[in-house]
């Protein structure tokens, strides 16, 4: 009966960790989307406000011109963040880890 008892709590710590990681992974997946979500309603709200003076029925060519490169310049800017952030965070782990 002690081998049963002492096996069974040997496993519970690897059950714990996993446990934990599969909710940091939860959580990380979770966070992504969230801030996927925010880089979308940004973009909208930037580049309309930027590229629609007066809203109407249709985009003009030059309203859809400008909403492409706005939103093109608005991920660039993001993807550029992002890496540099990404790569600061290896620096500061000792180059080991990743984020994601």
């Amino acid at each position: 009966m002690s081998d049963f008892l002492s096996s069974s709590s040997a496993h519970k710590p690897v059950d714990a960790a996993s446990r934990k990681e599969q909710i940091m992974n939860q959580i990380k997946t979770e966070l992504a989307l969230v801030q996927a979500q925010e880089l979308i309603t940004k973009t909208n709200e930037k580049c309309f406000a930027k590229c629609i003076t007066k809203p109407g029925t249709s985009l003009s060519n030059a309203e859809q011109t400008c909403l492409s490169r706005c939103i093109d310049r608005y991920m660039d800017a993001f993807n550029l963040v992002s890496k540099t952030y990404v790569s600061r965070l290896s620096k500061q782990r000792g180059g080991s880890d990743s984020i994601f």
